[in-house]
């Protein structure tokens, strides 16, 4: 995800959503206009008899429903820092925890395979959210009721930090719960297997938890819906990386002889004219025999028509370009298209002489072959009948 950098711990860069800008004044309302009746749950809960009066006078609501929310989303960060500092002891890389609108998210750089590691990994958040309830609740119980400000805002953290423990365990994947069950599942099951029943029940889940957000509160809707969206994403990836895992750059792209190129000198009219008669929207940039850069359709809709005799194709292409290697895993190469916002990778040799282009519509043509097929191998008859890229 992305978002405004904030600061780091333990290497992690943390990283605030806009959406967390939004909900954070909106929790600390909801909490300052529910004080009294947060108060009698407490009371109820602990025996504890806080006053309720104080707490609700002038401004005292409001800055209680600010250090409630404050801590809360701290507690949030805690939970995924739990999670990260776990799989960084398995060696795993974590790209960022960021804040948002449905609490926080820890970003893997690759999620584990492994169930034991995952089953770890995945208590880790609601251990120390139990583990903060429960300071909390030591905290709350040793406070004087002449500062029973505190002891509420204490108090309200030990209740919502068990219930968050308690709501992030249940089977909706992906939540951590819904982590859990995946692993577990995995135990005698293919990853991908494991993953994909571990989706349909969080599917169900998210439905369910809809149905019931319907006639409690809205924010469970929205908070079903990216559930569902989640399961079904991480479901599709899973596959993928189980379908392409002995499947090669080289085994997908086409070949340097097979591809049509044009050289940075080339005129922009020159240029829309081959797009025209070859039908490509795309190609690699050759100066010097050289790989220089790609242009593309949109690239050459730049420049105004009656200059696009003037303009040579080295004047709008992109020389930023991100490459990928012949014997790159195809999924990494997938995932670096996703990341740049890309359809299509040039290849290059540890020399950087052009060798290939690999397009998304290669991928999942390969894909479906591999999926009809059955095997993760591709022959080379197949190779030859994937789409041409450009």
């Amino acid at each position: 995800m992305r978002g405004i950098r904030i600061g780091s711990a333990f290497g992690i860069p943390i990283k605030l959503d806009l959406t967390f800008l939004l909900v954070l004044p909106l929790f600390a309302w909801l909490i300052g206009t529910d004080i009294a009746q947060l108060v009698g749950v407490i009371n109820n809960l602990f025996g504890s008899v806080i006053e309720q009066g104080p707490l609700t006078a002038g401004s005292m609501q409001w800055i209680l429903g600010a250090a409630a929310a404050i801590g809360l989303f701290v507690c949030v960060l805690f939970h995924e820092f739990g999670h990260s500092l776990v799989a960084m002891h398995y060696g795993y890389e974590i790209d960022s925890i960021t804040l948002w609108l449905f609490g926080g998210v820890a970003s893997f750089a690759e999620m584990p395979e492994d169930w034991r590691q995952e089953f770890t990994i995945a208590v880790a958040g609601p251990i120390v959210s139990v583990g903060l309830g429960v300071a909390s609740y030591l905290a709350f119980l040793v406070l004087p009721t002449a500062l029973d400000p505190v002891k509420f805002v204490v108090g309200y953290l030990a209740l919502t930090n068990i219930v968050l423990a308690v709501f992030n365990m249940l089977p909706g994947f992906p939540m951590d719960g819904g982590r859990v069950l995946r692993a577990l599942l995995a135990r005698n099951r293919p990853h991908a297997q494991a993953t994909q029943i571990a989706a349909e029940v969080g599917k169900v889940f998210a439905f369910l938890l809809g149905l019931f957000g319907l006639f409690a509160n809205l924010f469970l809707v929205a908070l079903a819906f990216f559930i569902y969206i989640g399961a079904s994403s991480e479901a599709q990836q899973s596959v993928m990386k189980a379908a392409f895992q002995d499947v090669t750059v080289r085994d997908v792209m086409t070949p340097a002889d097979d591809l049509d190129v044009v050289t940075a000198g080339e005129s922009v009219a020159d240029l829309l004219e081959r797009m025209f008669t070859e039908r490509h929207t795309g190609y690699p940039v050759l100066r010097n025999g050289r790989l220089a850069g790609m242009v593309t359709l949109d690239d050459a809709r730049s420049v105004k028509e009656v200059e696009r005799d003037a303009y040579r194709v080295e004047d709008v292409m992109s020389d930023d370009l991100t490459t990928i290697g012949p014997e790159a895993d195809a999924m990494t190469a997938l995932q670096e298209m996703q990341q740049n916002g890309v359809g299509r990778l040039p290849v290059v040799d540890d020399h950087g002489d052009l060798v290939g282009l690999i397009s998304r519509t290669d991928l999942v043509t390969a894909f479906n072959i591999i999926q009809s097929r059955g095997t993760l191998s591709l022959t080379n008859r197949e190779r030859s009948s994937l789409p041409d890229p450009r």
